[in-house]
């Protein structure tokens, strides 16, 4: 009997994840399009068709954001719903506790936090990439995707340069709207050139529609420069590249790459284990929606509780991206960062149930 319960449960509590997740899918989506469509219609290569493939690309990197609640407010409806069909008070009654019961709804967390971390995080991360590439193809030199401007130094030979953008694409090896400004060894500016594009090649930047200024003489304009550099791209990439944006399989190998160019790994360190720590943050978020959730009510559950009980989960939340912050600054161990506060929650989670089913 407990394990055909213990089904019947998974299967209500993975149909309302699911339910839930369709929802913030269809209305994530007509958000983002309607603002995209805005920002992007007036480009010259922009197309309804292409436009809703971004859009579609883009879901999976929100959603990851959500998957926390989702697993909150999923855990929630459904033991209410269990609640209010009196499902729970006849599984009380025949003598299964509240561990046994509860189980089908953890297991189904963990496996919803390991969906999201072996798929929907590979997923998101690809479909950015695309996303930022379709965008480009549009002739948007000012693509959403990264929110901080990109600026890198470089040192060939006598020249010193920085170089800036307003977008980059490829882990940072493409660049739009490009601004080079270059300095004489008195630190003084000499030149300043500004291009559509660069891209990162073998030895040098491949600057694109460049428009060259220098003091006391007219702008110049040329087709393509060939600006020499010692830069790699694997330098490129890891100085650039958010460790948001970074598939869960190729964190390991960012870090290495990081630490041979002897940059600090704090962020993809802290982005690594809060993957890894994503399956229990979601079994604490269900055994917080259990704690507001399982008492009897014969008509309606007290919304005090219930508000309660989403209040503790966005709190939890708030702390973890906290933290995280804290871990990728290196005031804090990555581990103890991403760990401690779904160790934490989790234990006051299970203490509140002893309380109120064991007293």
């Amino acid at each position: 009997m407990i394990r055909t319960l213990g089904l019947y449960f998974f299967r209500r509590y993975i149909t309302t994840t699911v339910w839930f997740l369709l929802g913030v899918f269809s209305l994530v989506f007509i958000i983002d399009f309607s603002e995209m469509s805005n920002r992007a219609g007036a480009l010259p290569h922009y197309t309804v068709s292409i436009g809703l493939l971004v859009t579609a690309l883009r879901i999976p990197t929100i959603l990851m954001q959500t998957v926390p609640f989702v697993a909150l407010f999923s855990g929630m409806a459904a033991l209410i719903s269990l609640n209010r069909r009196y499902e729970l008070v006849v599984t009380r009654a025949a003598g299964i506790s509240v561990w046994q019961f509860l189980r089908p709804f953890i297991v189904g967390a963990f496996l919803f936090g390991l969906a999201a971390v072996l798929v929907l995080n590979p997923l998101a991360a690809w479909g950015n990439r695309k996303s930022q590439e379709l965008e480009a193809s549009w002739g948007a030199t000012n693509a959403r995707a990264e929110n901080t401007v990109p600026w890198l130094r470089q040192i060939y030979g006598k020249d010193q340069a920085i170089i800036g953008a307003k977008a980059m694409l490829d882990g940072g090896t493409r660049l739009l709207n490009v601004s080079v400004i270059h300095f004489d060894q008195a630190g003084g500016i000499v030149l300043r050139q500004d291009a559509d594009s660069a891209t990162l090649e073998d030895g040098y930047w491949l600057l694109k529609n460049v428009r060259e200024t220098r003091i006391g003489e007219l702008p110049v304009r040329l087709d393509e420069v060939q600006l020499r550099t010692n830069l790699k791209r694997e330098f490129v990439q890891e100085s650039l590249e958010k460790p948001e944006n970074i598939a869960f399989f190729e964190l390991g190998r960012k870090i290495e790459a990081a630490r041979s160019f002897g940059f600090p790994t704090y962020a993809m360190q802290t982005q690594l284990h809060s993957m890894l720590s994503l399956p229990l943050l979601l079994v604490a978020m269900t055994l917080i929606a259990a704690c507001v959730s399982l008492k009897f009510s014969r008509f309606n559950q007290s919304r005090a509780v219930i508000l309660g009980g989403i209040l503790s989960g966005f709190m939890l939340y708030v702390v973890t991206v906290l933290v995280k912050a804290f871990g990728s600054s290196g005031v804090v161990p990555p581990f103890v960062a991403a760990w401690l506060p779904v160790v934490v929650a989790m234990s006051l989670g299970a203490t509140i149930l002893l309380h109120q089913e064991d007293g």
